[in-house]
């Protein structure tokens, strides 16, 4: 457990770091970009690294866990959204694949406004 918490550890703090090159080097007054381009990255790599641990090509699950609940968990939190939700189409889940992500989103963003709210 601690070892798994380490190498957690170090791929997070290697993806958060990659996520602040991004958001130091991307820059848009009107959108917010580097979140969007981080987002759609991240997503895309850890479906790539789920396809690439389904062919056998990461049999590690040490390298599997470093590179997607690290460094994909690091760099954005959409990607293990996306990965879930993959997942749940896989599994032919629809109504619960539905309800995560339409929850999700809306929840998500009136918790943020909530929080947003009592605070200022």
């Amino acid at each position: 457990m601690i070892k798994n918490i380490l190498i957690v550890f170090i791929g997070g703090g290697i993806g958060s770091g990659l996520r602040y090159i991004c958001s130091y080097s991307i820059k848009s007054a009107t959108f917010p970009a580097a979140t969007f381009i981080v987002n759609i990255i991240g997503s895309f790599a850890i479906g790539a690294l789920f396809a690439l641990s389904i062919k056998g090509s990461i049999a590690n699950p040490h390298w599997k866990l470093f590179l997607t609940s690290g460094i994909c968990g690091g760099f954005t939190t959409l990607s293990a959204f996306s990965f879930e939700n993959v997942q749940l189409i896989q599994e032919g889940k629809w109504m619960t694949f539905a309800l995560y992500t339409i929850g999700t989103i809306f929840l998500g963003i009136i918790a943020a406004l909530l929080g947003y709210k009592i605070i200022h």
